[in-house]
């Protein structure tokens, strides 16, 4: 692994007068001319695997860049503490609000990330590959060895971690990503992933009133759906903790804190879904999951970045956080 002795850092210019080339908005190359929100596609997707062109499994070999913010980063982190990768993959931990130079490590080490010696997450990208053009995004990880991105595919990284990092899990892990299950697995997640994780955003960044209440319409129709499985069992899939609840969780977390007022998802607020809400208090209190939720973090991120309305920066004083860890009770069911 890198050493501080080995990161070079950039120098006071350097860091001052660094302006990234490439799109550090979603406004720049994902709002479609009718003003619907469209994802950037993941760039960086080589998997981690034992194959002749996969990312070789290394201890102490990647760099894991995330911030407490993000749904998609969180869900990393999730997974790696449920499984016990904590030693063997390195973090780095961004600030929660996005600047206009991309996500900035300035929390330690002088301003910059004690590892990787960037400021900024688009440095990196634009070391890695001169013509991408896209959005810096975490979660990203990078090999410490040459310094250069090699994944930030966000929607398959925690089943590389599930699965191919298997040697490295501590020795009571859980299976999140079960065989018997993955099909089904698979498929709750892209509905997820589409009307919920994604659902918000959609809502969110939408720049026309059609494309809003769509999204808006399609998730609040999901989260009906979803509350309904969960009022009979207690995870998704039955009693066991899969990789589709960590996905479901991230969203759920951020929901009343920032979703229902940032984005306008204020049809219902989470607390408003009993069943809903008994599982994410449920997951909160299990750990790996609320001991990684930064709600300090996910409030600032949301009210005081580039899209919230809010030219005073108030951050706002609530929600009551205390609930979090009311008694949810869900252990009776599937007995």
């Amino acid at each position: 692994m890198t050493t501080k002795k080995e990161t070079v850092l950039l120098t006071d210019a350097a860091i001052k007068n660094f302006e990234p080339k490439i799109a550090t908005s979603e406004d720049i190359h994902e709002i479609s001319e009718a003003g619907a929100f469209v994802r950037q596609n993941n760039y960086f997707t080589t998997p981690f695997g034992d194959g002749e062109n996969d990312l070789p499994i290394e201890a102490n070999r990647y760099r894991l860049l995330w911030a407490p913010i993000c749904p998609w980063a969180h869900r990393q982190i999730i997974a790696i503490h449920l499984l016990g990768l904590q030693d063997v993959i390195s973090i780095g931990t961004a600030n929660p609000v996005r600047t206009d130079k991309g996500w900035e490590f300035s929390l330690d080490a002088g301003g910059v990330d004690p590892v990787l010696g960037i400021r900024y997450l688009p440095e990196i990208y634009e070391k890695t590959e001169p013509n991408y053009t896209g959005r810096a995004t975490v979660p990203t990880v990078v090999d410490v060895k040459t310094g250069k991105v090699v994944n930030n595919d966000y929607f398959k990284l925690t089943n590389y971690w599930e699965l191919a990092w298997k040697k490295f899990q501590k020795k009571d892990a859980p299976d999140l990503y079960p065989v018997e299950l993955r099909s089904e697995i698979d498929k709750l997640n892209d509905i997820i992933f589409n009307d919920v994780n994604n659902g918000v955003y959609k809502a969110g960044f939408a720049q026309s009133q059609t494309a809003y209440e769509k999204a808006y319409d399609a998730l609040f129709a999901r989260l009906d759906q979803l509350e309904q499985r969960l009022s009979k069992q207690r995870y998704l899939f039955g009693n066991q903790i899969t990789d589709s609840d960590i996905r479901l969780y991230v969203t759920l977390a951020r929901f009343d804190i920032a979703y229902y007022m940032v984005f306008r998802t204020n049809r219902n607020r989470l607390i408003d879904f009993p069943n809903l809400w008994g599982y994410a208090r449920d997951l909160y209190q299990t750990p790996g999951f609320g001991d990684t939720t930064d709600f300090a973090a996910i409030k600032r991120g949301y009210h005081l970045g580039n899209h919230a309305e809010n030219p005073y920066q108030i951050l706002a004083k609530g929600p009551d956080l205390s609930i979090w860890s009311q008694p949810h009770h869900r252990e009776t069911l599937n007995k």
